[in-house]
């Protein structure tokens, strides 16, 4: 059975990020600087460069590819949690190039803004932490 927690609404945060800054990082200082640790997260724009992830289920290690071109933030979509007392944010992207051809995954750092515009919204209710989950590998929520 599932395991899951009711939350409320909180505050609402919209805004633009700022050229040639990590993605992630942004979004996270966004998050610390409001004192936001549990909420979404949603993005559209483009990047001038990307590093998405893969988790490898056999072997439980991210594979990394990087993108070294021009692509447009079709979306991101992610989740704001803590993990050692601090805001994280795990997101997953999917980014178009030019010919219309898609790219996707775990967002990475190393990601570069080239525009950018973000919502932010916080959840009201009982925090989530991550934790190692030994079936998975992953740093996953701990809804004990």
């Amino acid at each position: 059975m599932p395991s899951y927690n009711k939350v409320k609404a909180g505050k609402t945060i919209i805004g633009k990020l700022d050229f040639g800054k990590d993605l992630i990082d942004e979004l996270t200082e966004i998050c610390v600087k409001n004192d936001i640790t549990l909420g979404k997260v949603q993005a559209i724009g483009a990047v001038k460069k990307a590093n998405l992830g893969y988790y490898n289920q056999t072997s439980k290690i991210y594979q990394f590819t990087e993108l070294d071109k021009h692509l447009e933030i079709l979306s991101l979509i992610g989740n704001i949690s803590t993990k050692d007392e601090s805001a994280i944010i795990h997101a997953h992207i999917t980014l178009g190039d030019e010919k219309g051809n898609a790219f996707g995954g775990h967002l990475a750092q190393g990601t570069i803004i080239f525009a950018g515009e973000f919502i932010i919204e916080e959840f009201i209710g009982k925090n989530l932490s991550r934790g190692f989950d030994s079936t998975t590998g992953l740093p996953l929520w701990d809804m004990a």
